[in-house]
């Protein structure tokens, strides 16, 4: 039986889902549906499946590395996580994926079948999911193309389709793609047993897939090998070689490959997808009171219906709301129709011709040693509460144009300053001159929480010099 290696894209900015998804912190690496993440949901999707490979594969962005290896860590995950020098869609991600699984083959193992998955979709029934991956297993062994297409529950306008000839067992042929359509052609296509949401869930073999690719895109395929050729392994990390990577086309598996290819092959899904690209989706998959209300934090409403309203900091309320989204964040207040929901991916546009940090960060921002919350700023100065990790680090730095006021306010703190090295309880506090060496640690049980007072007439995050830096971050000012 082939070996399974699961490969989860997570790329993704999730734009739609603002003000909780970030450039920064995209919906993927957030808990919109359950207790976990939906990383964590989609790396945990094939447990107890008897060909598992030891670890999983993960392509991300360079910024999102520690807390995609955070989040696997906290499931128990070993994980390879491939980082993408620059975003060039799904058909370069696969490749980089394919050949590093190749690569780490050992003498006299046959390449593995990859099942591709993004990592920000929602799969309900985790059982039939499995069922699927094993009705396509002997067709992408002898070499086919398998994608899953999602058994179509209404005539969605936001799809890519896929129509193709039903077997009674193994995969289906496909007869064509279709692009998005148009209401009248949706209505048309979901009245037909053969039309099937394209999900973007890939299984083939590794060298299928490359061999593939090097047909219909040759030059894609190339610029991947080279790239992976001159990869640097940092612990966890797979560090492809950014000058060729570079060079890479940009484009996604279904034009690159699976729309040229003659080996593409259909299993159909029907296991409760969503692919959450949307607040109305959200609401579709939350769970809801008996008037339609998807209530998340601290809310309390009267008179509502069929609404989704999150609190993440204060107490919201609503009264008389009917079908709206409501989204409070720390430092941002989202209103929209549910039916104009897809419509904040152009509020983010706008939002970014004016350089607003909303779209990049949250005001809480994580770190691999912890977070940094801002309070407080004006001219001059700004607040923020520092929490580091037990057993956590920050780099040894120094800033040029700001000093720097630390109170700890909860739990215990190691600080290097210059030559000198003591500790801060509860209640104590210790000053950093302009251009002061520093550090924090807490090598203690418990997370130590700080308020940071920044002064000075520069207070930007590239106002820092790294001199030594646990996680690999040495000589960077980001």
């Amino acid at each position: 039986m082939a070996i399974i290696q699961p490969v989860i894209l997570s790329g993704g900015s999730g734009t739609r889902l603002w003000p909780a998804s970030r450039a920064m912190y995209p919906k993927q690496l957030l808990p919109l549906v359950g207790e976990k993440t939906m990383l964590q949901e989609t790396a945990l999707r094939l447990a107890g499946k008897d060909n598992l490979a030891d670890d999983t594969i993960v392509v991300c962005n360079e910024a999102h590395r520690f807390l995609v290896a955070q989040q696997l860590q906290e499931i128990g995950q070993n994980a390879k996580i491939i980082l993408e020098p620059d975003g060039r869609n799904t058909a370069p991600a696969v490749a980089l994926a394919a050949l590093t699984a190749i690569r780490d083959l050992k003498e006299g193992e046959e390449p593995p079948l990859l099942l591709v998955m993004p990592a920000d979709h929602v799969i309900n029934d985790a059982q039939t999911f499995m069922a699927a991956v094993s009705q396509g297993e002997a067709s992408a062994q002898s070499g086919e193309l398998v994608l899953f297409g999602i058994v179509p529950t209404s005539a969605h306008t936001g799809y890519g389709y896929i129509e193709a000839e039903l077997h009674a067992e193994g995969t289906s042929s496909i007869s064509s793609f279709v692009e998005k359509p148009d209401m009248k052609n949706a209505i048309r296509m979901l009245k037909s047993a053969n039309y099937f949401w394209n999900a973007g869930i890939f299984l083939f073999r590794a060298d299928s897939f490359l061999d593939e690719l090097g047909k219909h895109a040759p030059e894609m395929l190339s610029a991947c090998q080279e790239s992976i050729a001159g990869a640097t392994i940092d612990a966890d990390f797979v560090r492809p070689d950014a000058e060729a990577f570079r060079a890479c086309p940009s484009d996604s598996i279904d034009y690159a490959v699976m729309e040229k290819t003659e080996r593409a092959a259909m299993v159909p899904l029907d296991a409760g997808w969503s692919d959450v690209g949307s607040w109305e989706e959200l609401h579709k998959v939350s769970s809801k009171d008996s008037d339609g209300n998807a209530l998340s934090g601290d809310v309390v409403t009267h008179g509502c219906s069929n609404t989704y309203i999150s609190s993440s900091s204060r107490l919201v309320t609503a009264v008389g709301m009917d079908n709206v989204v409501i989204v409070e964040d720390k430092d941002s207040l989202l209103v929209v129709a549910k039916d104009k929901s897809q419509d904040v991916k152009e509020l983010v546009d706008k939002l970014n011709e004016h350089s607003r940090a909303e779209t990049r960060l949250h005001r809480q921002v994580f770190r691999p040693w912890g977070s940094y919350d801002g309070l407080d700023a004006e001219d001059g100065f700004q607040v923020k509460r520092l929490i580091v990790n037990p057993g956590a680090v920050l780099s040894l730095q120094k800033h040029a144009q700001r000093a720097e006021h630390w109170t700890v306010v909860k739990g215990r703190a190691r600080i290097t300053l210059d030559d000198k090295e003591f500790d801060l309880t509860v209640n104590e506090s210790t000053y950093i001159p302009i251009g002061a060496v520093h550090r924090i640690a807490n090598p203690f049980d418990e997370p130590v929480h700080i308020i940071e007072v920044q002064c000075g007439d520069y207070l930007g995050e590239d106002d820092i010099v790294r001199l030594e830096d646990n996680y690999g971050r040495e000589g960077t000012n980001t």
